[in-house]
């Protein structure tokens, strides 16, 4: 139901792969849902070209974004998801990194349908780790079966569902990474899969781990992550199980970082932290935070999700 003057909505939408959710059922909608129309998973287009911002229900919870195509001669291959959503009560935050490979149409596809599949898990409100640890597998399943050979390309992923305001779930392959301030402290909830922490796997599996000079170490001497979705010449080798963390939001969290190693390269945790602290708008402080990236000469595709809590 649409009314004129003041947007009021109270009918559940249902988009993306199917789940239902509720936009908003209160007389001030417009505010909060032209926040989050930047960040809704519209088909179709490339939204990783961009920079927005939206926030929580209540207001209190806001985020920002910004993403920046890289140097290298190839399309945009960074997509992301910052929204929130409700489902039967409960506030969703949903923020993702997508960091593709040989080609966009992996990342393209998870930010389509990853976070659907984590949320049509049946056990998803009893036991979220084991959901989105099934969801994760299913979703890299579906695109290594695809028709369209959609898994010749691949992807690493960084995704947080922040529930109701209190529990963060984060969960990645590859090296996009999450990280929280507690306090100014930066502590980091994703583990960086790399081909040299994991050559044990890659080499009981027939794999190897090149390290030529001047290069980082790749399994079979292409790929820079040893834990991603898709790759389908290399899934043989590679791992596709997410590492999974969950921690509380208390009042000395701060704020979240997710981005891809555009980012991660050329700035660590704590400046990342200290850098996100001092701007209280989060798309501002995601802005910053890939102008730095720039400056210090990153070569790659760079997005950022920034999430400050207060």
């Amino acid at each position: 139901m649409l009314e004129s003057g003041s947007i009021k909505i109270d009918k559940v939408h249902c988009f993306l792969s199917g789940f239902c959710f509720k936009v908003l059922d209160v007389q001030d909608s417009a505010d909060y849902l032209m926040d989050n129309l930047c960040c809704l998973p519209f088909r179709g287009g490339p939204s990783s070209y961009s920079s927005g911002k939206g926030k929580n229900h209540e207001g209190d919870i806001k985020y920002g974004f910004d993403l920046v195509k890289g140097k290298a001669n190839h399309p945009m291959e960074d997509y992301h998801v910052a929204r929130f959503v409700e489902i039967d009560d409960h506030e969703l935050g949903l923020f993702a990194i997508y960091d593709g490979h040989s080609g966009d149409r992996v990342p393209s596809y998870l930010q389509k349908h990853l976070f659907d599949n984590i949320l049509n898990e049946s056990e998803f409100w009893v036991d979220p780790k084991r959901s989105i640890a099934k969801a994760y597998e299913k979703t890299d399943a579906a695109i290594l079966s695809d028709d369209s050979d959609l898994g010749r390309g691949g992807s690493t992923s960084v995704t947080a569902i922040l529930m109701n305001g209190q529990r963060l779930w984060v969960a990645n392959l590859g090296d996009s990474r999450a990280v929280i301030s507690q306090g100014g402290e930066a502590i980091q909830l994703s583990t960086d899969h790399e081909p040299s922490t994991e050559r044990s796997s890659i080499e009981h599996k027939g794999g190897f781990v090149s390290n030529m000079p001047g290069d980082v170490p790749r399994v079979n001497g292409q790929l820079a992550v040893s834990r991603a979705f898709g790759d389908k010449s290399l899934k043989s080798h590679l791992r596709s199980d997410p590492a999974i963390q969950d921690t509380l939001v208390d009042n000395k969290t701060d704020l979240l970082v997710l981005a891809s190693d555009g980012l991660w390269k050329v700035v660590d945790n704590q400046e990342a932290v200290d850098i996100a602290r001092k701007i209280k708008d989060p798309q501002k402080a995601a802005k910053r935070l890939v102008a730095e990236a720039l400056k210090r000469d990153s070569k790659d595709d760079i997005s950022c999700v920034v999430v400050r809590f207060r």
